[in-house]
């Protein structure tokens, strides 16, 4: 059969199975954390890992056919960053630091789709692997990694300072933790996408940590981005990911306002007089009296 759409696959495949399956795959890539008894049984690095990739894909292959390849493959590859990262964290050289940060970025990314497939089904798509989530976040992504690389080379030093790379740790940690809260307090509430149609049944959720929070999800990924370039010891992408991600939410946040006060009207008023936004000297959209 063709290969289905990015965004209609997950419809087609039976539902409460996404979860199931991407989970079983990610498991799989993760595998890789077995590679070195591989390479002590004789196999050297490089082969062992050409070798176990080649493998995983063809497994894949065989065992899935459209839509579910295109989870499969993804969760897998998640899978299998986040097993590499577990390997380059507990080596004994400058990377470890950035195996920290490749954990942190894989669970991030399959937990978006995981949660959304057990929390909110009716919304799953490929795209709620935020994989494609924009062009910016994949230049931010790709500079961290370049900043990280030439910095390793020329002042190793910079990366081996170990309580602030524990501090990224943290503030990645909370941050996604309380992103994970909101989704799932929200539930069926919650979506990837800005909403500018009120479905049926959409609530305001004021409960849970949204009675701390306006935006919750959103004070998650705010730190949990900014504690990525802190694990990293980045310096110019620490305070770059801090404006940028900044302005984005800024903006953000006063586009969904407007929504949600054209949904809920004076219950959202209310609810945003008592509850702050979260992120720092952001207040959301201004209403006229």
């Amino acid at each position: 059969p063709p290969p289905c759409a990015m965004a209609g696959c997950a419809a087609r495949v039976p539902p409460g199975s996404e979860a199931r399956l991407s989970l079983a795959t990610f498991l799989l890539g993760a595998s890789v954390l077995a590679l070195p008894l591989l390479t002590r049984a004789g196999l050297q690095g490089r082969t062992g890992l050409a070798l176990y990739v080649a493998g995983l894909n063809a497994l894949l292959l065989l065992l899935y056919r459209p839509p579910r390849y295109q989870i499969a493959i993804r969760a897998c590859f998640l899978g299998f960053v986040f097993g590499c990262g577990m390997l380059l964290s507990f080596s004994q050289s400058s990377w470890n630091h950035f195996g920290w940060y490749m954990c942190s970025l894989s669970l991030f990314h399959y937990s978006e789709y995981l949660v959304t497939a057990v929390n909110n089904p009716k919304s799953l798509s490929l795209d709620s692997f935020l994989l494609n989530h924009s062009l910016e976040y994949t230049v931010a992504a790709l500079s961290s990694w370049i900043e990280f690389t030439l910095e390793n080379i020329f002042c190793p030093e910079l990366k081996q300072i170990t309580w602030l790379s524990v501090t990224g740790l943290l503030m990645v940690v909370f941050g996604e933790c309380l992103r994970k809260a909101a989704m799932f307090t929200a539930g069926s509430n919650f979506n990837h996408v800005v909403q500018n149609e009120k479905s049926d049944t959409h609530t305001l959720v004021t409960s849970g940590v949204y009675a701390w929070f306006r935006h919750p999800s959103y004070v998650g990924w705010f730190y949990w981005s900014i504690g990525t370039q802190v694990m990293l010891c980045n310096p110019v992408c620490g305070v770059g990911y801090a404006l940028t991600v900044w302005r984005f939410f800024r903006d953000r946040i006063e586009e969904e306002e407007i929504s949600l006060i054209h949904f809920f009207g004076e219950e959202y008023l209310e609810y945003k007089k008592r509850v702050p936004t979260g992120l720092p000297f952001i207040k959301g959209v201004k209403v006229a009296l």
